[in-house]
């Protein structure tokens, strides 16, 4: 951050869960926690396997992009995949 925060941290340390003003915060109830689900965002499957550190140079020091983008651009032209 370039503009340093003007959180006063001194005071919120110092201070309890009896001086938080929950007033506009309306009570969780049961009900609430029974409708209540989880939701993850979808992420990409990963799989990571093992490719030796020589292999690995050689990408590294022969390649424009980064050793991982170069690979799975090696294999998808090996194996017909745009």
């Amino acid at each position: 951050m370039n503009t340093p925060s003007r959180t006063d941290l001194v005071r919120l340390n110092a201070m309890n869960d009896d001086d938080i003003d929950y007033s506009d915060i309306p009570p969780l109830d049961d009900s609430f926690f029974d409708r209540a689900r989880i939701r993850l965002p979808k992420q990409p499957a990963k799989t990571y396997i093992p490719i030796d550190q020589d292999v690995l140079r050689w990408f590294d020091t022969h390649s424009d992009q980064p050793s991982v983008e170069a690979i799975n651009h090696i294999l998808r032209k090996h194996i017909g995949i745009k």
